[in-house]
């Protein structure tokens, strides 16, 4: 069976991530989280100081972040970011990462360096990848590719609940307010915006449960790739 490249690609708070993580464990995949990449990138260049009302110090963030390993690894039954050999995946799941990430993901050449990363794993394992422009830039050619939505409350609502449940000091305004915001910057950057593929599979999963909408994903992965069903 040649390697198989499957790319899920949505809104912030989607349950991208969920449903990726749901495939790979399903199928046997390695699972990467490029949205995570991007919230590492975020909190080197916060714990730097290089954030300045919504500005980034792109040339100091770039060499920091060419000198700064950044690598997945599994904890129990979880894969998390590590910079540096630093577990950060709490850190980059703040609600203070999250208002600083859309500034930095913009930045061409954060972009670029982390596509390049991230196109060096899918080169020679089995993988499956969830942001936000997996199927359009960073793997145009791969064989499935997702998209998934869910309406802006949902989201919002899903959201809030995890960051309580986290022990988040937020209120559902701040959370509803970062969506929305997050929507409009994702949609309207120049570099990288965030779109449906052509060959794109939609799922809106705003009434799914989460086994329902991973029946639905393995459905149409099965139409697209059979062998990989075969034992």
């Amino acid at each position: 069976m040649k390697n198989i490249v499957i790319a899920v690609d949505g809104f912030s708070s989607c349950g991208k991530s969920t449903l990726a993580k749901d495939i790979a464990k399903e199928l046997g995949l390695i699972y990467i989280d490029t949205g995570a990449m991007y919230r590492g990138a975020t909190l080197l260049a916060m714990e730097h100081n290089l954030i300045h009302n919504n500005t980034v110090d792109e040339e100091k963030l770039i060499e920091i972040l060419k000198s700064t390993s950044m690598v997945f690894k599994k904890v129990g039954e979880q894969v998390q970011l590590y910079l540096n050999d630093r577990n950060v995946e709490n850190e980059i799941r703040s609600m203070e990462v999250s208002n600083n990430v859309s500034p930095v993901s913009t930045i061409a050449e954060v972009r670029n360096i982390l596509v390049d990363r991230q196109r060096e794993l899918g080169k020679s394992m089995n993988v499956i990848l969830d942001g936000r422009d997996i199927g359009t830039v960073v793997f145009p050619n791969a064989d499935i590719k997702l998209f998934i939505t869910a309406s802006p409350e949902i989201r919002a609502q899903r959201r809030y609940d995890e960051m309580k449940k986290k022990g988040e000091n937020v209120t559902f305004a701040e959370v509803a307010k970062n969506i929305q915001s997050r929507d409009f910057i994702d949609q309207n950057r120049e570099v990288s915006p965030l779109k449906k593929a052509d060959d794109a599979y939609v799922i809106d999963n705003s009434n799914l449960s989460k086994h329902e909408q991973l029946q639905q994903a393995i459905s149409i992965i099965k139409s697209k790739r059979p062998d990989i069903f075969k034992e």
